[in-house]
């Protein structure tokens, strides 16, 4: 178990350079093995899920190499290969190998996804696609078995009963070869959607409607990279460093940004009194005292993103007042409370409804990192926090966080890393 320490209290400055996305990344690298020829990847953040992914892809016989940010995947010798529990369970994302191995090789074997535990995250809508298509679907013994008929997977409409990301992603991943035309309806609009696409049609693939609530997708028989493809920036990780910023910097500059992307978040920023300067790829948060309450409901993209629930608390304990949170994507997404409350918080949960009231005087402890996004909490609260705070089970921050130590020195920070990990 790796432990992040942080000797918090002092006002922060300097600027931050933001990392491609990590939720288009963990599609990107199982969308990778339908390519026949090899395929790199620009702008890969150096985080310990694209660590697990790559150890998956090395099962199936493709080799991957990375220099700094630069990802090169070689799926010319795959060989198919079952994912049982193991490996797969490190991650949520370990699930695009469904819909990836399906289009390749018309079959997967995988065990169910792991990740982090923030409530019920049901797999249906995937499988809903995948029978539309005309997969055999079953699970047995804790493993996903999908296969198809003889003529393989055949284009069909497709109607998500909710808006899923995870869906989406997987019936694109499927479908994307698949004979004929596939039309998916209630689709999620996220810009990692958006990214995926992209890498797919500069591949020869023909998808149309990302970002929209229909996408339609022309059957091709092969895909090949030509050229490198260049990751979005993460709009979690700069969310989580203007909140950062605004808490508690006395004026940093967070670059590699698409603002588009987080118009719900920066909205909520300016309600609160935030004093932002806002570039073409960068925004500059000024020092900005007497923040104002804000309420903040969770709503699919182009809405407030649950991802952005946990990494805003520490902002709200900073303003007058008390604000309310409802996370409808993730009601269950509440294990950072009774750790930030450890540290002098005043936040209680109650019927799906969290309450943050601000003006608390935090003071450094021991608390531990139940997620990823618990954890980018627990991190910006021990900065704001007087005193020393150790954060357990820090390996889940680096799961999802770019250089995150690095990036905070840069600031100032006094944090540092106790435990081994090859990543960092």
């Amino acid at each position: 178990m790796q432990k992040l320490v942080i000797n918090g209290g002092k006002k922060l400055t300097g600027e931050v350079t933001i990392g491609g996305a990590k939720n288009s990344t963990v599609a990107l690298i199982p969308a990778a093995i339908l390519s026949d020829t090899p395929v790199v990847l620009d702008s890969v953040p150096q985080i310990r899920d694209v660590k697990n992914l790559r150890s998956i892809l090395q099962d199936m016989n493709v080799s991957s190499t990375m220099e700094d940010d630069v990802l090169k995947i070689d799926p010319t010798q795959i060989q198919f290969a079952e994912l049982p529990s193991g490996k797969v369970s490190s991650l949520r994302a370990s699930y695009y190998f469904m819909g990836a191995m399906l289009g390749r090789f018309g079959k997967a074997v995988v065990g169910f996804p792991g990740g982090d535990d923030i409530g019920p995250r049901p797999i249906d809508q995937h499988i809903k696609g995948f029978e539309a298509l005309g997969a055999h679907v079953e699970n047995k013994h804790g493993q996903i078995i999908i296969t198809t008929p003889d003529g393989g997977l055949r284009g069909a409409k497709i109607f998500l009963d909710m808006v899923s990301v995870g869906a989406t992603i997987n019936v694109i991943l499927a479908a994307v070869k698949a004979k004929g035309t596939t039309i998916i309806e209630n689709a999620a609009k996220e810009p990692e959607i958006i990214d995926l696409a992209t890498f797919l049609n500069n591949m020869g693939a023909v998808i149309r409607g990302v970002g929209t609530e229909t996408i339609r997708i022309e059957g091709v028989d092969t895909l090949r990279s030509n050229n490198a493809h260049t990751i979005i920036p993460d709009r979690i990780e700069a969310g989580t460093y203007l909140s950062l910023a605004a808490a508690n910097g006395g004026g940093i500059l967070v670059k590699n940004i698409i603002s588009e992307h987080l118009d719900a978040f920066i909205a909520k920023l300016d309600e609160m009194g935030v004093n932002l300067d806002i570039g073409e790829d960068s925004i500059y948060v000024n020092a900005s005292p007497n923040l104002k309450s804000v309420n903040i409901k969770t709503m699919p993209y182009p809405g407030f993103a649950t991802d952005l629930q946990q990494p805003i608390t520490p902002l709200l304990m900073q303003a007058q007042g008390e604000a309310m949170v409802i996370d409808t994507i993730y009601p269950k997404r509440v294990k950072h409370i009774s750790e930030l409350n450890k540290m002098g918080a005043n936040i209680t949960s109650e019927d799906d409804l969290i309450l943050v009231r601000g003006g608390s005087h935090l003071q450094g402890a021991e608390v531990s990192a139940e997620e990823i996004r618990a954890g980018a909490c627990l991190m910006i609260a021990g900065l704001i926090a007087e005193g020393k705070t150790v954060i357990d089970n820090a390996e889940n921050i680096l799961r999802g966080y770019d250089q995150v130590v690095t990036k905070l020195r840069a600031l100032s920070a006094d944090v540092s890393l106790m435990g081994t990990d090859d990543l960092i």
